[in-house]
């Protein structure tokens, strides 16, 4: 995922929000706040939600991005403070509540629905149609060269390959390098640590030959990656739902139905696309949004 360097607190987010009622002044009870984390994919969908809930109804919508990571999110959810955010069923595996350990991503789906919305009171919607998740990638000259299309395909290779990874990875203890080596049966030749901002124009220029990045980043088109196949479901699901405060849904039920046009419309091919438009062509992710709207048949206000 694109990171922006930018973030705002917890004690910031309700500070935006009693602005912004103050500012909306009686408007204000018409009205509801939609939360971003600093990756660009959740802008560009924020700015989607608000697109549709705008056409569609006379609910005002304000966007507050950069709130940092998705527990934040969820805090701000909890809290009031937040309406609407975009998180991912992976989210179940850090510790809001009792779980049964699986990779399955329909079943991981399933429990963040239920977990979130019995404990918090949050309306996890089906997935938007991608995750966003890690994602092992080579340069596509060298994936059709040796037909590598899943992770498996590299293990013939591998003690002749260097690895490019975050560098918290390594070391990770359920989902790291150790683990990883454990799943599939092999390791590389070579380990590079990195910041993940790095690890995909070091595979570009063949400075490494494989990298770990994220399943939606931008990057990937950018430098035209090749994504393989989890074969052995090794990396926990992170697919993307819209989440609704349960209060929120009470006062507006609308916004259910509105942002249910979008509910496995949108894959990672699309997604990759979308933010690409943004983080390379320079494009705002209000313009991105509300063009993948129009051009989808969605709005139906001029």
């Amino acid at each position: 995922m694109t990171r922006q360097r930018r973030t705002l607190s917890a004690g910031i987010i309700a500070l935006l929000v009693a602005m912004t009622t103050l500012i909306s002044g009686c408007g204000a009870s018409n009205q509801v706040i939609i939360g971003t984390q600093t990756f660009t994919e959740t802008k560009i969908l924020a700015e989607m939600y608000k697109g549709l809930i705008e056409d569609r109804t006379d609910i005002n919508v304000k966007v507050i991005p950069d709130l940092a990571a998705s527990p934040l999110i969820l805090t701000s959810l909890r809290k009031g403070e937040l309406d609407i955010g975009t998180l991912y069923s992976g989210e179940i595996f850090n510790g809001y509540f009792p779980i049964e350990e699986t990779k399955d991503r329909a079943e991981v789906l399933k429990q963040a629905q239920e977990g979130f919305k019995k404990t918090f009171d949050l309306e996890w919607m089906d997935s938007l149609g991608f995750e966003n998740t890690y994602a092992f990638t080579v340069r596509r000259e060298l994936a059709e060269e040796r037909g590598y299309k899943k992770i498996s395909d590299v293990e013939k290779d591998a003690d002749n390959l260097r690895l490019g990874v975050d560098t918290t990875w390594l070391e990770r203890p359920s989902d790291g390098y150790p683990a990883f080596q454990q799943a599939y049966g092999f390791k590389f030749k070579q380990e590079f640590p990195m910041e993940q901002s790095l690890v995909y124009q070091a595979v570009s220029n063949q400075q490494v030959d494989i990298v770990l990045a994220y399943s939606t980043d931008p990057r990937l088109k950018e430098y035209d990656l090749v994504t393989l196949e989890d074969d052995k479901k090794f990396f926990p699901p992170f697919d993307a739902s819209p989440v609704i405060r349960g209060e929120t849904l009470q006062a507006y039920p609308e916004t259910r139905e509105v942002i249910q046009e979008l509910i496995g419309k949108i894959d990672a091919k699309t997604m990759i696309e979308l933010s690409y438009q943004v983080d390379i062509e320079k494009k705002s992710e209000r313009e991105v949004a509300i063009q993948y709207l129009k051009d989808q048949g969605y709005l139906t206000k001029e």
